[in-house]
């Protein structure tokens, strides 16, 4: 009994100097985000959308909750928007091709209609970031006139 008495109070201890210790923030700008909205112009509806249900992953402007104060969830979070980031980027959208571009719509629209995104594990804690099959449509609507723009999407018959 003595011997996970010991443990535990280490386990605490640790657990206490961990707290001071933690990953960088994703706190950038909103205007990051500005050349993303202007050439992909979403409908305001998309727009409310993108900023509950995919902002805080897939841009560098992410609204922390109080729980990221904790180690190690703050490293477990920071690892999904970084993951998050890699994947699908809004901040980060005037570097890449038409063709790379393109791309990520056409992923965007596969997640999105398999209901993959948002992520699970993000909507049991932000409840207003799951889509419902009216939001589905707005955003799968909005991705695909993306495309078209893009001219490398063929024409629906």
């Amino acid at each position: 009994m003595r011997k996970i008495k010991k443990i535990l109070w280490l386990l605490l201890i640790v657990f206490i100097i961990a707290q001071f210790f933690g990953p960088d923030k994703n706190e950038g700008d909103m205007a990051s985000m500005d050349a993303f909205l202007a050439e992909t112009n979403p409908p305001k509806e998309v727009r409310l959308i993108l900023k509950e249900s995919c902002n805080d992953c897939h841009s560098n402007v992410t609204r922390y909750p109080w729980y990221n104060n904790l180690t190690p969830i703050n490293y477990w979070l920071a690892d999904h928007i970084e993951h998050g980031k890699k994947k699908f980027n809004m901040s980060n959208w005037e570097g890449n091709s038409t063709k790379r571009k393109d791309h990520k719509f056409e992923e965007l629209i596969e997640v999105v209609e398999a209901k993959d995104m948002p992520l699970n594990s993000y909507t049991w804690t932000h409840t207003e970031a799951k889509l419902s099959d009216e939001q589905i449509k707005a955003v799968v609507d909005w991705a695909k006139r993306v495309r078209l723009k893009y001219g490398l999407e063929p024409l629906p018959n």
